[in-house]
Parts: C-alpha cells; sequence; structure tokens
C-alpha cells in the first residue's frame, strides 16, 4: 500500500500544516502575484490550452495574434477557419493540435450551454469538471485551470512544479495520483484567511518579484473571488514562482528560496 504522502517529517507536522505554513511564508515573501493575467474568461480558457507543453512566453505570443486580429472571442474562435487559427497560434507549439482542441472546446459550448459561459460556469464543480475532462485534450491541469481561474470554482491547480516541490520536500512520494495531491492542497488551504501579505506591485507597476509567477494586474488577476478560490489562486501562482526560480528541474537554487528553511535536511 502507498501512503499519500511519506511520514510527517515532525511528529507536529502534517503535511496540511507544512502546507498552509508555505503559503504564509510564500505570502510574506512576495505577496499577490496577478495570476492568471487575461482580460476575459474566454481568454483564460484559450490560454489554458495554449500553455500545454509550452512556455508562457510563447503563449503570451499567440495571444497577442490572436488580439491583434480580434479574434480572442468565442465567435472569434468559432468563425476562424481552422488553417488560419493554426497559423495564429503557431508560436504556442502543437498548434494543430491546439487549434482543433479550441474548435472543439467552443462546439461543447455552444451545444451544451448555447455558447454562454455563464451558464457553463454555473453548473456544481464535479459536473462540470467530468464534462470537461472527457473533452479531447482536456486533462486534469488544463480542467482544473479552467475551473479555477476563468470559473471562479474552488479547485487547487496541481502542475509539475508542485509535484517537484512536494516530493524534495518529502510531503507526497513519487506514487501519488494527481487528484490526491489536488485534494491535500484543497483540505490543507480551504479553510486559509485570504491575506496574500503586501502587493509586489501598484496597479501601473512592474513586477518586482521573480518572473514567471508575477505579473501585472489585469481584470481577471483583480476579479473579485470567495476567499478559498482566492488562496488556491495566491498559491499555484506562488508555487510557479519557486518553481521557476528555485526549484529547478536541475540544479536547484534552495539557498536563495524562500522554502528552503523547510527542506528535511535544514530540519
Amino acid at each position: 500500500m502507498v501512503l499519500p504522502y511519506p511520514v510527517p517529517r515532525a511528529m507536529n507536522e502534517t503535511p496540511h500544516a507544512a502546507i498552509r505554513a508555505y503559503y504564509d511564508a510564500l505570502c510574506s515573501a512576495w505577496g499577490r502575484q496577478h495570476w492568471w493575467p487575461a482580460q476575459s474568461r474566454f481568454e483564460v480558457i484559450v490560454g489554458a490550452y495554449l500553455t500545454q507543453n509550452t512556455a508562457w512566453t510563447n503563449v503570451e505570443k499567440a495571444l497577442g495574434n490572436l488580439r491583434q486580429e480580434r479574434l480572442l472571442t468565442i465567435d472569434g474562435i468559432r468563425r476562424t477557419p481552422k488553417r488560419r487559427l493554426e497559423r495564429l497560434i503557431r508560436p504556442s507549439g502543437y498548434f494543430r493540435q491546439k487549434a482543433q482542441r479550441l474548435k472543439t472546446f467552443v462546439r461543447f459550448l455552444d451545444a451544451r450551454y448555447g455558447g454562454s459561459l455563464a451558464r457553463m460556469f454555473a453548473r456544481p464543480t464535479a459536473e462540470l469538471r467530468e464534462e470537461l475532462l472527457a473533452l479531447n485534450g482536456v486533462g486534469p491541469e488544463t480542467a482544473d485551470s479552467i475551473l479555477l481561474y476563468a470559473g471562479n470554482h474552488p479547485v487547487f491547480v496541481v502542475d509539475a512544479y508542485t509535484r517537484r516541490i512536494l516530493e524534495r520536500h518529502q510531503i507526497v512520494s513519487t506514487a501519488v495520483g494527481y487528484d490526491e495531491i489536488r485534494l491535500l492542497f484543497e483540505r490543507a488551504l480551504g479553510e486559509t484567511p485570504s491575506s496574500p501579505g503586501p502587493p509586489m506591485q501598484s496597479l501601473d507597476g512592474a513586477p518586482s518579484g521573480p518572473p514567471g509567477s508575477c505579473h501585472r494586474p489585469s481584470r481577471m488577476s483583480k476579479a473579485s473571488r470567495t476567499a478559498s478560490v482566492q488562496v488556491f489562486n495566491e498559491m499555484h501562482g506562488l508555487i510557479v514562482g519557486v518553481g521557476k526560480n528555485y526549484c529547478l528541474k536541475s540544479q536547484p537554487q534552495c539557498e536563495q528560496c524562500p522554502l528552503q528553511k523547510f527542506l528535511p535536511e535544514a530540519k
């Protein structure tokens, strides 16, 4: 039998307590992350598809192409020929697959919800999650990104950075599945107050924190949310900052990381 996480690293420390401590430490160090950077819910959805297997800088180029052509809308994707859509999103990589998947999503939205995101996101979280997962090209991370960042549903997004950090801190084993990690975070942070500390930037200022997580405020990043949704939003952005800047796949920079003090060897 594989346990969801190895063993508590200290007698008085549970995995849930560790995750809450990480959230507090990162919030104190970096504050608001303003993730997901987008002007509309549909832009978040398009970004969630385009960011599969590529860097966010490439996604921004593809989104910029769509925005310049005034096609970053449901109707824009609906009426754009697939070949043209492929050319516009080419910077994001796997552009043929992603163009088809965007078309598939819009057809699903039209057929199931009359083209209305409001009607779609009014569905219960678990039911809508199953519907999204049934779509071609939508895995758990993409589905949960759409639910959390576009729909304000209380789900936590697990990415490769999340798993890497938890494994190195001996909170989970390599055998743990996506949903086990997701539920671990949701239970640990579900009752956490939404207090991300001092802002990293003014509303019109440039990001002052680690690149890769902190963005300029946008309409979506400043949207009103429930406390748990805001905490899940912030924690995912903070983890991206750790993963991209310190917890690197090779040659991790632990000495400069705000989570260094939580490493098992540090204790």
